[in-house]
């Protein structure tokens, strides 16, 4: 069994103190062995963090005696070395830039489909309603280089804050279908199927992203790898280290 567990979660829940909560976390973090990233921001927390598993498992059940994140989830996969070289907390803007305001997941998410409906859709070619289901990848343009779901839309983006004029311009394309809006771990996705709905597409986000997909289904209807941000480079369906 590999030694290190690997974690990514993120949650939209009102912060007004980010930055006391940072000092705070940093020290609970680096005095439990864990390394990683931790995004803060007045909109919710995203994190990757990796260690010894009981440690990892002992500071998200610390973190959730927050009730700000009492919901909190976490996605796992395991390596054989730690691939973070060290413990980062930052505040930020956003815990994942849009640059659009209006959008604040944590005053209601949009509709989500779970992993195991989102397969039998795709493998059906249709949503229970017989609708065409429109694959909407809303990562940067190299990380969908490394993998994809098969016949995904892919507008070839740089930044996430370029997603709102690209919805605009593919907008008309995409009425009268069932969008899926997906990315690594949830978080832009997210955001991202909020923003459809507000230009009228009906939108969906995949619960969990990629990483819950392979962790629930495997890599049905998947070519490829994912990415991840950080020194394994990309995981595959198996959630194993490229």
């Amino acid at each position: 069994m590999p030694a290190i567990l690997n974690i990514s979660a993120y949650l939209f829940t009102h912060l007004a103190d980010a930055a006391t909560l940072k000092p705070a976390l940093r020290e609970r973090a680096v005095a439990a062995g864990l390394k990683g990233t931790i995004l803060l921001a007045e909109e919710g927390i995203n994190l990757f963090l990796a260690g010894d598993a009981d440690a990892v498992r002992a500071f998200v059940d610390a973190l959730r005696d927050d009730p700000r994140f009492a919901a909190l989830t976490t996605k796992e996969s395991w390596s054989d070395t730690q691939p973070f070289g060290r413990m980062l907390v930052k505040v930020k803007r956003e815990i994942i830039r849009m640059d659009h305001p209006t959008i604040r997941p944590e005053a209601g998410r949009a509709p989500a489909v779970d992993p195991a409906t989102l397969r039998r859709w795709l493998d059906a070619g249709a949503d229970d309603d017989g609708r065409e289901v429109v694959l909407l990848d809303t990562r940067n343009a190299f990380e969908v280089d490394y993998g994809a779901f098969a016949g995904a839309v892919d507008w070839r983006i740089e930044r996430f804050t370029q997603f709102p004029d690209a919805a605009a311009a593919a907008a008309a394309d995409l009425q009268g279908k069932t969008v899926v809006s997906y990315c690594t771990g949830g978080i832009r996705c997210e955001k991202a199927a909020i923003h459809l709905r507000e230009i009228g597409v009906d939108a969906y986000q995949l619960d969990g992203g990629i990483l819950g997909y392979f962790e629930q289904v495997g890599g049905a209807h998947w070519n490829g790898e994912c990415f991840v941000f950080d020194e394994r480079e990309a995981l595959t369906p198996e959630l194993a280290p490229r």
